[in-house]
């Protein structure tokens, strides 16, 4: 019998797995009970300064959900500037610095990735 910690959804789990030779049936499954783990919040959107400006880059890969503000618009620190949704949660990518919006570099609906350009703060 092997251990294992699987981790679905943020919920932690202890696990047995037993291997099974070909004459053995299934057995019924169990509900297994969740171990408790510190859950770790969505982590903020890495922030690269660059000669024109500060590049906001997307923290996971997701779908644009909506854009707050529009590029030429004055933004203050922390101010929301569009939600991704990544893993049906809805994470609001804030402004890093005070500045106006360079530019915005996706489009609602848009899928990104990891590190994505999303917008330019100068």
């Amino acid at each position: 019998m092997k251990r294992y910690n699987i981790s679905v959804n943020g919920v932690a789990y202890d696990v047995s797995v037993e291997e099974a030779d070909g004459n053995q049936t299934a057995m019924p499954m169990s509900t297994p009970a969740p171990v408790s783990a510190p859950l770790q919040a969505a982590p903020a959107a890495p922030v690269a300064p660059v000669s024109g400006g500060t590049q906001i880059k997307a923290p996971m890969p997701g779908t644009i959900l909506d854009i707050k503000a529009a590029a030429g618009s004055a933004v203050k620190k922390g101010q929301a500037i569009m939600i991704l949704e990544a893993m049906k949660m809805e994470n609001d990518i804030v402004a890093p610095t005070d500045g106006t919006l360079a530019s915005i570099n996706v489009e609602k609906g848009a899928a990104v990735t990891s590190d994505q350009i999303l917008a330019v703060i100068s």
